[in-house]
């Protein structure tokens, strides 16, 4: 065993030796472009939508339902208003992917609701008229929330 031992030091001490240290080939001392000033960001093409859902702070159940500045009502007919609403807004537009709509929903709201105008958002399901498969077509991919808020009736005091 000790006379492997001594052939490897002697190895070892050999390509120690023999060992040459270079430097890097090549200059690597770059000298970079200043950077430019950042161009303006494009204009947007389609304005992001806002969606506000009112709630009663007693129940929790849907007051109204805005998009932007106009009412839509409540109950299931104003998520279809929503629907055909954001349907028009968007159609034909090579930049609907690029669309994000923002949802506001009040604290006290019942979560159906807020899954309701999601899918209204979306896109819709429309019957095949073949029979097959049903068509879905799709109109909004980017949903973001606004942070809850208490309802403005809940501020006033009912």
């Amino acid at each position: 065993m000790a006379p492997m031992i001594d052939v490897v030091f002697l190895l070892l001490i050999f390509f120690m030796c023999t060992l040459r240290i270079i430097s890097q080939e090549g200059d690597f001392n770059i000298n970079m472009p200043a950077v430019a000033q950042a161009q303006t960001e494009t204009p947007k093409l389609l304005p992001d939508f806002k969606v506000r859902l009112l709630a009663d702070v007693a129940s929790g159940q849907l007051i109204e339902v805005r998009f932007g500045q106009r009412s839509l009502g409540t109950g299931p007919r104003a998520f279809q208003l929503l629907q055909q609403t954001i349907k028009e807004q968007i159609a034909g537009s090579p930049y609907a992917d690029e669309v994000e709509i923002e949802i506001d929903a009040d604290f006290y709201l019942n979560y159906e609701h807020v899954i309701s105008a999601v899918s209204a958002c979306t896109g819709e399901i429309s019957p095949s008229s073949d029979g097959g498969k049903p068509k879905i077509s799709r109109f909004v991919e980017k949903i973001k929330f606004a942070p809850p808020r208490q309802s403005q009736r809940a501020a006033v005091g009912g």
